[in-house]
């Protein structure tokens, strides 16, 4: 019964339309876990350096 609901909504617009939204969806998300996994590199050295400087001063 699923599947005859799915495939009926597959052929509907309102079903072609929500495929492509969650398509749009899932591509913002695949870019916005992109942008974080390039940008973790960049902090985590940052955090290290003022890291390093602080146990430097404090010796």
């Amino acid at each position: 019964m699923r599947i005859i609901a799915f495939m009926h909504r597959l052929r509907s617009d309102s079903g072609v339309t929500s495929i492509e939204y969650a398509l749009i969806a899932s591509l913002i998300s695949i870019a916005i876990l992109g942008g974080l996994t390039a940008l973790s590199g960049g902090l985590q050295l940052n955090y290290q350096d003022t890291a390093d400087k602080i146990a430097a001063a404090g010796s």
